[in-house]
């Protein structure tokens, strides 16, 4: 802002002594007032209050445990309970649901390379019983029937699964004849039907050679349905079915 400078008045204009100088001041004073900013008059009752927030940062650091949780190290599914991250422990019967199940194992426990079959009496569904035993080959899983340890029916084709199959001393191997939906055994059917030949390629997928597998079969077949053989592992392994 530009302020032209004015002369001052003369002396013989009718302001009192001092007069011009005393206009001059105020003039300066009420310039300076507009060019200064003007805090608001506060009333009596205001007041400011400054507060210091003072922040606290943390770094929270995760530590891991130093035991490994029970519901992550042991678990069961079916007839099948977890008792090492490689190993599971086998009892009681296989049924429809046990491939599903069984897979579930494998998906949360990759590791399990062994199966302790303990008290395994058999399948009430005989393919999904094959179905696992295939399972189980696949994923190079090991095969052992420890002391005092039995295994009957259906679950003896569950332990030629194995990649590597052990039995203790005093194990015991249960065979009978299967029988089907209708009743009928495995001597009711000429030894020409496919029938057989179900089994017999089984056991030869599962390493055991043509005329090994067919004179296991037949003695497996040797006694009836509602009776019991019982094999050894000295008898398991004139077949050469333990290693």
């Amino acid at each position: 802002m530009e302020w032209s400078k004015q002369p001052i008045a003369d002396k013989d204009r009718s302001a009192p002594e001092g007069w011009s100088v005393g206009v001059f001041v105020g003039t300066f004073l009420l310039f300076a007032a507009l060019l200064l900013p003007v805090e608001p008059a506060r009333s009596a009752s205001s007041y400011v209050v400054t507060e210091t927030v003072e922040t606290l940062e943390y770094e929270i650091f995760e530590t891991a445990p130093s035991y490994t949780p029970v519901a992550s190290m042991f678990g069961e599914f079916g007839p099948f309970r977890v008792i090492a991250s490689d190993t599971v422990e086998m009892t009681g019967t296989v049924d429809s649901y046990t491939p599903a199940v069984f897979r579930q194992m494998l998906s949360q426990y990759p590791e399990i390379r062994r199966i302790i079959m303990r008290d395994c009496d058999g399948s009430v569904d005989e393919e999904a019983n094959l179905r696992l035993a295939r399972m189980i080959r696949r994923a190079g899983i090991s095969t052992h029937v420890p002391a005092g340890g039995s295994v009957r029916s259906g679950a003896v084709e569950l332990f030629l699964a194995g990649t590597s199959r052990t039995a203790h001393p005093d194990a015991e191997f249960i065979v009978h004849s299967w029988m089907d939906e209708y009743g009928r055994e495995a001597n009711d059917y000429p030894a020409s039907d496919p029938v057989h030949a179900e089994y017999l390629d089984y056991y030869r997928e599962m390493g055991v050679s043509a005329p090994t597998a067919k004179a296991f079969y037949a003695l497996t077949n040797s006694v009836p349905f509602s009776q019991q053989l019982r094999l050894s592992r000295s008898d398991m392994a004139r077949f050469q079915l333990v290693h």
